[in-house]
């Protein structure tokens, strides 16, 4: 018996509705005629991933494209109605977001609220692999403060204007050039997700759609995990990381310092298949559509293309090159032999 045909609306919508696995509903849509009329008509895949991500709610409209190409896409013929457009949209949102592979959603450090030294404890240190460059340890550190309750923020950007986060990590430095090895972290941290308000004028006004709750933070040598209680959405990119009250005191100035050695957003990345168009103030935005292809295959064909896929591992190497210059002038020689060379011949190797 088919039930969708035999049963009232409100008990078929029951049935498919516990299906809460988006291959499932997709398998369910396939099934027959009847079945894929029924849930494209009462918006089940959308209805889905508004379940999994309440965020969807502010996505006020839907774009296609032909390419992957950006710089030659062109809006897709809308032969489609716009119930069946926003089946095979978010179904393919719903399968990004529960099914992509789980990794770090950092591109780009942005801005620290402020740096004691330039460039040696930078922002860029933290994205860092390594705890140390050559033989200098890898960190940043904040201005000093005699007010322990003075906040420090972190900015950046990361690998896609939609990603899942789920995990967030952050290792506090020990100064082990400081007498007693200080941990210099902070109390507590706060994670908000957001975007560029493009309808300012001002270039560098984010709007945050999320804040976490206070993690409390342990004055230990470690890679700290914060677990968010559920996966959420970051739309439009961009991760602050607030750092609120000061633990150490420097025996050195007397000023409370926070210093970090690595900070990781782990997640998911979304960036081959949905881009954020024109997020307002509001939270309202577009859902533009990259491709429908799998992501994994996308990767795989960009890792046989060549030299262009380790660009940014090799700026990030020039860049903590030049850090370590700043710091260490007289090593560079002893650093060249011992380590960078090591490192260059593996690089042209993979390249």
């Amino acid at each position: 018996m088919d039930f969708v045909k035999s049963v009232d609306t409100d008990m078929s919508l029951a049935i498919l509705s516990c299906l809460d696995d988006p291959s499932d509903l997709v398998r369910a849509s396939a099934v027959s005629r009847s079945w894929r009329a029924f849930v494209i008509k009462h918006s089940l895949s959308k209805n889905l991933c508004l379940k999994l991500f309440h965020q969807l709610r502010s996505v006020d409209r839907i774009l296609e494209t032909t390419s992957d190409d950006e710089s030659s896409s062109s809006l897709m013929e809308d032969t489609t109605s716009l119930p069946e457009r926003e089946h095979r949209v978010y179904a393919l949102l719903a399968k990004a977001c529960t099914s992509f592979p789980i990794q770090s959603c950092i591109h780009d450090p942005i801005a620290a609220s402020s740096t004691d030294r330039l460039p040696a404890e930078s922002i860029f240190n933290t994205l860092d692999e390594r705890d140390r460059v050559g033989r200098t340890p890898s960190y940043w550190s904040s201005a000093g403060h005699h007010n322990p309750s003075v906040p420090e923020t972190l900015l950046y950007q990361l690998k896609a204007d939609l990603c899942v986060i789920t995990q967030l990590c952050i290792q506090p430095f020990q100064v082990i050039f400081h007498p007693g090895r200080p941990i210099y972290s902070s109390h507590y941290v706060r994670f908000r997700f957001g975007h560029l308000d493009s309808h300012s004028q001002d270039k560098n006004n984010y709007v945050w759609t999320y804040t976490s709750q206070q993690f409390p933070m342990a004055q230990e040598n470690r890679l700290q995990k914060f677990k968010l209680p559920e996966p959420v959405l970051c739309i439009g990119g961009y991760l602050l990381v607030e750092f609120r009250g000061r633990v150490q005191i420097c025996d050195i100035d007397d000023l409370y310092y926070i210093c970090v050695t690595h900070v990781k957003a782990m997640g998911r990345s979304l960036a081959k298949s949905f881009r954020v168009v024109d997020p307002d103030d509001s939270g309202k935005f577009g859902l533009k559509v990259l491709s429908y292809g799998d992501p994994q295959e996308t990767n795989d064909k960009e890792e046989e293309a060549g030299p262009s896929v380790f660009r940014p591992m090799r700026n990030r190497r020039l860049e903590q090159l030049v850090n370590f210059l700043h710091r260490h002038p007289t090593e560079v020689v002893q650093y060249m032999s011992s380590e960078s060379d090591e490192d260059y011949e593996s690089y042209e190797e993979e390249v």
